[in-house]
């Protein structure tokens, strides 16, 4: 048994990185609606998904719909601080790291809709820019299959 602060080990770090990704990609239902897939953990949070006809928001063009941007965004700046939460616990376990999201919630989210939200797939990327004891900060970016900015947003969370 590893003493009371010793950092996670790696078989444990593993199994919350696989518990996080489980997190976003099923456990969070309407995430699994819009197809996101984790691509990257650290060290930027990184999700794909594709498009497809239900993501269409507008149907003449077939652009991506302004609240599948608002919802990608918004679920990948918590999903950024729940990796930062995470490593700033180092030596707690997955269980217990897991129990600490259980009050994260989005106080205040801002998009900014920059360009037609057009192509086969698109890359959502969050970067934490503040994590207090009670909210945290977060900047997200997405981008299309050629490397366009769509859109970006800022929000932020209640973390305790």
């Amino acid at each position: 048994m590893s003493p009371p602060n010793a950092p996670r080990s790696a078989a444990e770090q593993q199994r919350l990185d696989a518990e996080l990704t489980d997190l976003v990609e099923h456990k969070i239902t309407f995430n699994e609606v819009l197809g996101l897939r984790v691509q990257q953990l650290r060290p930027q949070f990184l999700v794909r998904f594709d498009m497809r006809p239900a993501l269409v928001g507008h149907y003449h063009y077939g652009r991506l719909h302004g609240g599948v941007i608002s919802a990608a965004l918004d679920a990948m700046g918590g999903c950024a601080l729940m990796v930062e939460i995470a490593d700033r616990h180092p030596h707690e376990t997955a269980e217990q790291v897991m129990h600490r999201f259980l009050k994260i919630g989005t106080i205040d989210l801002r998009v900014d809709f920059l360009r037609q939200g057009m192509g086969q797939h698109f890359v959502a990327s969050a970067e934490v820019t503040r994590l207090g004891g009670r909210v945290g900060s977060t900047q997200m970016r997405l981008v299309n299959d050629s490397g366009e900015l769509i859109a970006t947003a800022a929000a932020a969370y209640i973390v305790s």
